[in-house]
Parts: C-alpha cells; structure tokens; sequence
C-alpha cells in the first residue's frame, strides 16, 4: 500500500479532516521521509524529538534508527491515533504527548540531555519556535525541519535580505537549506512548494540572557518599519540622539543611509555593543 493510500484510508477510518490552520499536509513521499532522515545525520544513540508527528510515518522510521524518539502533537485525533499504533506495533522507545510545543517548559527540555529535533513544522509557528529551543539552555545539537519554502529561504538569507527572523536565527546558529519539497508530494496539496533546513546552534555571540534580551530589542527597534532607513527607526525607537547614531554607524563602518536589511549579524553587534559602551 502506497503512503497516499494509507494516509486516505487512516483519515477514513479515524475521522481525521487535516486542518489548515494546523499546518496539516501530510508527507506522502517515501523517498522524502528518507533523505529526512539521512540530512539529520542520526546516530543508534541519539534522542529525537519530533514535533507534529502527524500520522507517524517519519515517527515508525526514527524508532528503528534512534535510542528513543519523543513526539509532541498537539492533535488529540492524531495523538491518539499514533499511541495505539505504537502500542499496536509493540514499538517501546516512541513517546507520545498531546500537548502544544510552544506551552512547554524550558525545564523539560533540560532532562533531555544531548538531544535532536525534527519537524514538519507548522509554519504559522517557525519564528516562536525556533526562538523558543535556540534560547534554551539546554539547545538542541541539530534541528532539521521542512518549511515553507519562502519561509526557509528567509532564515538562511544575506546581506539585503536579512529580516528579523533571519538574524534571530543566525544569532544563535548555522542554517542552510538541504532540499526543496515540491506541493505536490502532500496531502492535502498545499498553495506553496517547502524545503528541508538544517539548523545546528553553535553560536554564544553574547555573554548572558540580560545582554541577549537588550541585543534582540535594538533588532526588533531596527526592523520596525523596513521602508525607513535604519537611523530614524533607531532614532524614534530608542529616543538616541542622531549624532550617537552616526558615530555608531561610522564605527561599524556603515553607510548613514543604510536600511536593516542591509546588516549582517556581524554589523548588528557592532552597533550593540558601540551602544552599550556610549549610551
């Protein structure tokens, strides 16, 4: 039985209407569980947490690769649906909670120890999500996760593209783009084409929460309004006085006229820390 012919008769046969709002496109490509698997590099020892299993394809295929895989699905049809198929399986090392990803506590994460995730993340929640696990103490080693396409290529962006999500992530880590997924390898067919990205949290550019929560403040402030350029929108945002800036500008070797998009997060903390010190 194909994965579309087993997906269609799942939904059947538990009722399950797949929700937009949601992000719930099932995968139904065989060979894109697996070159999932393969670009997150997995080890027989390694802890997985997935987030939105869905149906479980992915989640059957982790078990026989990992130590243990924890599943976090916020669908109580889909999370009973795969509780009884582990159970029906006699599969012991998947762990099934029905509960919503960005409501649980950072301590949890803590007793994971050395830990993975992967994720057919629902894109309405990628900016909370990655800022919720590249903030934690306890960072993932790897998060491998399909996205929307634009939304991917957002996070892995450059100089004239940057965003606020973009400089978020490359703050805290490395991103690059795997593969690209196109719509027609889902159930339902979504509107728009995805990709795989791997993200690997590397980075400490900062030396404590405190300094973090200030440095992603001056972004926010430095993203608030994209068409002005990036002086006015420090100048209204933090009431800094135009000379400040433009000393702040010529220190980090940046044009007066620059916009935020235009920064990498190199010239961000330039301007952090040129801040701090003159402020």
């Amino acid at each position: 039985m194909s994965i579309l012919s087993e997906t269609l008769a799942l939904c059947k046969k538990y009722g399950i209407k797949p929700e937009r709002s949601k992000g719930q496109n099932f995968l139904i490509n065989e060979e894109i569980y697996n070159k999932i698997i393969e670009v997150a590099d997995l080890k027989k020892s390694d802890t997985i947490l997935e987030v939105g299993p869905g149906l479980g394809f992915l989640t059957r295929k982790l078990a026989s690769k990992v130590r243990k895989v924890i599943t976090v699905e916020i669908d109580n049809n889909l999370a009973s649906l795969l509780k009884k198929d582990i159970r029906t399986k006699k599969i012991d090392n998947i762990k099934v909670f029905n509960n919503d990803i960005l409501k649980a506590k950072g301590s949890n994460f803590s007793k994971l120890g050395k830990y993975k995730i992967i994720s057919n993340l629902p894109y309405n929640i990628t900016s909370v999500f990655l800022r919720k696990f590249l903030s934690l103490n306890n960072k993932p080693e790897s998060i491998v996760l399909m996205l929307q396409k634009e939304v991917a290529e957002r996070i892995v962006a450059t100089v004239s593209d940057m965003t606020l999500l973009s400089c978020s992530v490359q703050f805290y880590a490395d991103a690059k783009i795997m593969f690209n997924v196109s719509k027609e390898n889902f159930y339902p067919i979504p509107k728009v084409d995805s990709a795989v990205i791997k993200i690997i949290p590397n980075k400490k550019l900062l030396s404590n929460f405190e300094e973090e929560k200030n440095f992603f403040k001056l972004l926010r402030v430095g993203f608030s309004s994209k068409r002005k350029m990036l002086k006015n929108n420090l100048s209204n945002g933090l009431k800094l006085k135009s000379e400040l800036i433009i000393k702040a500008f010529k220190s980090a070797n940046l044009d007066e006229k620059v916009r935020s998009e235009q920064l990498l997060i190199e010239d961000w903390l330039k301007l952090y820390n040129f801040f701090k010190n003159n402020n």
